[in-house]
């Protein structure tokens, strides 16, 4: 995995490991005597609490910490850096975790794309299709955040500068009928991936859900084995509300794998961890800015190293 986290002319920031190291690490002696959970370390649970990873994942991180300093295991900074890395790494293999994409056997791949307005939804939409066009798949883009115009527009200048082909409805139409479509065109036009978006203007909007939930039945009604992938689009920035949107959404259609966008590792990168752990779906994609290649498929291994990085 690319670095996730710094890009040409960013001014550097303080990571997540230097701060703790300032902050909590300044008597590691103290701390392998005494346990984690006295004194220093509990700067250390203020400061993975800041960085969004959320209480769960906080206090087993900070519990494993407290068991691996009894028994003689850190000694040293390197060592805490280690056995913090390891944890997370551990936290996002836990469960659900696999960061593939499920690709249909036969006949065209559907994903269905959702997430509340912002997030980024239509943006992955056409950093997806680039990255399915660039390994030669022919790609079929759907409109169905039809209560948008911009939507319909931005999606279709993605749909013409990565080469995939455009369905789109009339604003205001039926979302549904507009995946319908688009799985119609995919199938005749012998697509291999159809990508479908939605609308996403309150993730608290009753309606909104069961509207979704109206979308993903046609599309299984289209084609019994589709949506092959429900992906969950939220923004990194929006910290622990991004909890309370994948639980809702988790609970309206069969989320089966997040895209975490605009994605900081250097201050709030846990909230990557403490998503996967709310809701227990895999982390597929991290956005890393605006353009068609900055989208990276996820790995625990490499993410875990970024966001401690010092």
């Amino acid at each position: 995995m690319a670095r996730l986290f710094r890009r040409a002319g960013d001014t550097p920031k303080r990571s997540l490991w230097q701060r703790i190291k300032d902050i909590a690490l300044t008597d590691i002696t103290a701390i392998a005597r005494k346990g984690a959970k006295e004194g220093s370390l509990e700067a250390v649970e203020e400061l993975l609490l800041e960085a969004d990873f959320g209480v769960p994942t906080t206090l087993k991180l900070v519990d494993d910490l407290d068991r691996a300093a009894k028994r003689g295991a850190v000694k040293t900074h390197d060592e805490f850096l280690d056995a913090l890395r390891a944890g997370v790494r551990d936290a996002l293999k836990a469960g659900n975790a696999h960061p593939g994409l499920k690709l249909a056997a036969s006949g065209p791949t559907v994903i269905l794309i959702v997430g509340v307005n912002g997030a980024g939804k239509t943006t992955f939409i056409g950093k997806l299709a680039s990255r399915f066009r660039s390994e030669g798949k022919r790609v079929v883009v759907a409109a169905g955040d039809t209560f948008r115009a911009g939507a319909i527009d931005q999606l279709k200048v993605w749909a013409e500068r990565t080469g995939a082909d455009f369905v789109g409805g009339k604003p205001g139409g039926d979302p549904a009928a507009v995946a319908y479509d688009a799985i119609d065109a995919g199938v005749t036009r012998g697509a291999d991936i159809v990508i479908v978006d939605t609308a996403g203007r309150l993730h608290t909007s009753d309606s909104l859900m069961d509207e979704l939930r109206k979308v993903a039945r046609v599309i299984t009604k289209r084609l019994p084995d589709a949506p092959h992938e429900t992906l969950l689009v939220l923004d990194g920035t929006i910290g622990q509300n991004a909890v309370s949107q994948a639980r809702t959404f988790a609970s309206a259609v069969n989320v089966t794998g997040l895209v975490v966008t605009k994605v900081d590792g250097t201050a709030k990168g846990g909230i990557v961890v403490a998503v996967h752990e709310a809701i227990n779906v895999p982390v597929k994609f991290l956005g890393t800015g605006e353009q068609a290649g900055d989208l990276e498929p996820f790995d625990a291994e490499s993410f875990a190293a970024e966001v401690l990085e010092g």
